[in-house]
């Protein structure tokens, strides 16, 4: 009787363990380490949704585009650092500002964003417009101007309200693309070693005019993120095969950035 009982614990403990692995194998997924910074360093890129994304090196913590409500953060740091691209609602949320423990952050924002933000963020924001630069904790962002280039698209990114950023993390260079086209100052780029580029209709640019920005300025590595559109979602698949048919040294990476939806 007592070895049944051992047998049938054991198996509720299996099957427990198993309930507990595909969650387990998510954050796995979704989390990308780079230890190649320096030897005791690493960086982490954690995907929130959509725009919004956690960095952490070393003890610096990074929120781009926080958006969501605090609920999607409530499991990582508090952030040091907060960088803002566009007034957009997929990037810009106020009431997630407010929520989030934000007291001790320094704010990096576009003048457009700024204009937008409570007076009680006043003393934390930085004001950066494009091809301005600042160094904070360690780290030089750059800011990289983001717009758009079709004429029935013109409406949504106008050139000099909202911002890319490139940041120089230890000897790597990060570079986001925030809501953009294939604009010249993208394909200008230099020795990026991460980029993550947004392709979304209607209001960014087509896998294809993605992939031809890519392969002109080469990066190491190319994160697709910001792929939701109305009514159609970015065709990353596509994107994967058109850079790699063209240059296989670049590693496209895909990760999860719509953990609740089903496609």
């Amino acid at each position: 009787m007592k070895q049944l009982l051992f047998i049938l614990i054991g198996c509720a403990l299996l099957l427990q363990g198993c309930k507990e692995n595909p969650k387990k194998k998510q954050t796995a997924e979704t989390t990308t380490e780079d230890t190649s910074l320096f030897t005791k360093t690493v960086l982490k890129i954690i995907p929130i949704e959509h725009a919004t994304l956690v960095l952490e090196w070393n003890d610096t913590t990074i929120y781009i585009d926080p958006v969501g409500g605090p609920e999607p953060f409530e499991e990582q740091n508090e952030p040091d650092l907060i960088l803002i691209t566009d007034v957009h609602g997929d990037h810009l949320s106020v009431d997630t500002l407010v929520d989030l423990p934000t007291e001790n952050s320094k704010i990096i924002v576009p003048q457009a964003v700024a204009d937008l933000l409570p007076e009680t963020f006043t003393a934390q924001v930085h004001i950066l417009n494009n091809d301005d630069s600042t160094e904070q904790d360690g780290i030089t962002i750059e800011a990289i101007p983001m717009y758009n280039l079709r004429e029935e698209a013109l409406k949504f990114h106008t050139k000099g309200r909202g911002n890319g950023y490139v940041l120089n993390v230890g000897d790597k260079r990060l570079y986001f693309s925030g809501d953009t086209e294939d604009i010249p100052e993208m394909r200008n780029l230099k020795n990026i070693d991460k980029a993550f580029i947004c392709m979304n209709l209607p209001y960014t640019m087509t896998v294809e005019s993605a992939a031809e920005a890519v392969l002109e300025f080469q990066p190491k590595q190319v994160y697709p993120y910001h792929y939701r559109g109305k009514p159609d979602i970015g065709d990353v698949a596509k994107f994967e095969s058109l850079v790699k048919a063209s240059n296989q040294e670049i590693e496209v990476v895909q990760l999860d950035w719509y953990p609740n939806d089903d496609f």
